[in-house]
């Protein structure tokens, strides 16, 4: 009797390890596009990283001349904030539209919404003052915000 084989296709298990590795090879690459994301820095349009660090050291100057020059200095990092996220072409036509974007991608810039809103107050409520101490935390989140976008 002779006996006949019976090809039955590709072997299933290759076919398998075939798609596991095309799988792992996806993941890897997938993995590195958003590592490479995250650290990047933004593309800033109409400033340079440059002038953005100068104008932080002299907000950083202004905030040591008592306490109208921090209330200045507040004033001034709410406005290079505002700068940054425009030249990186956030959407919005106020730092606080703006900042509700950059949130969705920088989940830490929740935490200058406080030091925002300090500078509101500075602005609106004639009447309103702050501590040395209040003055210097504001300007600590500005700081940490500018160094989330990766400027500083």
């Amino acid at each position: 009797m002779d006996e006949t084989l019976i090809t039955t296709g590709p072997d299933i298990p290759i076919m398998i390890w075939v798609f596991l590795g095309f799988l792992a090879v996806t993941l890897v690459i997938v993995s590195v596009v958003k590592i490479r994301r995250l650290f990047a820095r933004p593309d800033l349009y109409g400033m340079t990283r440059e002038e953005v660090q100068a104008r932080w050291k002299q907000i950083r100057e202004t905030s040591q001349k008592g306490m109208m020059g921090a209330k200045l200095a507040i004033m001034e990092a709410d406005i290079l904030l505002d700068s940054a996220l425009k030249s990186m072409t956030m959407p919005g036509t106020t730092l606080g539209e703006r900042l509700r974007v950059a949130c969705f991608k920088y989940p830490k810039l929740e935490r200058v919404w406080w030091a925002h809103k300090l500078r509101n107050r500075l602005v609106h409520e004639a009447t309103y003052q702050i501590g040395p101490r209040q003055a210097h935390k504001a300007l600590d989140e500005f700081e940490r915000a500018l160094k989330t976008l990766n400027l500083l």
